[in-house]
């Protein structure tokens, strides 16, 4: 049987995020970010806006960045109720800033 994932809030993704052992929540919790910065990375028209995300290589782990906006998350409690993808994009820009021209 197929599951319905409905995120609505930030803090539904978070509560997904929290279950990496289980691995449909984990799926589920990758596809999000994965989906929501492919989306960031499409939609951002190079000519009318600067980046906003500029992340660093190497990469870090998945599982280790989930738990980093798990935590974040928690300090962050203001945007509990907030869209899920508005606040994946406000974690990546805060954690790979781009540099200031």
């Amino acid at each position: 049987m197929i599951k319905k994932w409905p995120v609505l809030s930030t803090q539904q993704l978070v509560e997904s995020c929290k279950q990496l052992d289980q691995p449909d929540h984990k799926a589920f919790c990758i596809g999000y970010f994965s989906a929501t910065y492919d989306t960031y990375l499409v939609t951002r028209h190079p000519d009318i806006s600067r980046p906003f995300i500029c992340p660093k290589q190497p990469a870090p782990k998945r599982d280790d960045l989930i738990g980093e906006f798990v935590q974040w998350s928690g300090a962050h409690k203001m945007y509990d109720s907030e869209p899920a993808a508005d606040n994946v994009l406000r974690f990546l820009a805060g954690r790979y800033p781009c540099p200031k021209s």
